[in-house]
């Protein structure tokens, strides 16, 4: 029997009025690299250790990370938030994670 392995998320929130051009940065950055796709109110990052899918308001930026390994959520959220910092470097952006 093959035991499958079920997914660890989590998901972080951040209220800012910049969330769309956020997004949109975070995405064309890393599609240099590695599969992409977005429009200005969602997108999806596939790292090789699992992916980043993001959502966008007017005044939300919704982040979900999800990996099939548990050891790996960590990595992927301070990509994500390490890229995201320097791109709103004019604003003090508060990453709090949240499994879900």
């Amino acid at each position: 029997m093959t035991e499958l392995i079920s997914p660890t998320k989590s998901i972080c929130s951040i209220d800012t009025p910049n969330a769309q051009k956020y997004l949109q940065q975070l995405c064309k950055h890393f599609a240099h690299k590695i599969q992409v796709s977005f429009d200005k109110q969602a997108g999806k990052i596939t790292f090789p250790m699992g992916e980043c899918r993001l959502a966008a308001d007017e005044t939300m930026l919704t982040m979900t990370v999800v990996t099939p390994d548990n050891s790996e959520v960590e990595r992927l959220q301070d990509i994500i938030a390490q890229h995201l910092a320097r791109f709103a470097f004019r604003e003090d952006l508060n990453f709090t994670w949240h499994a879900v």
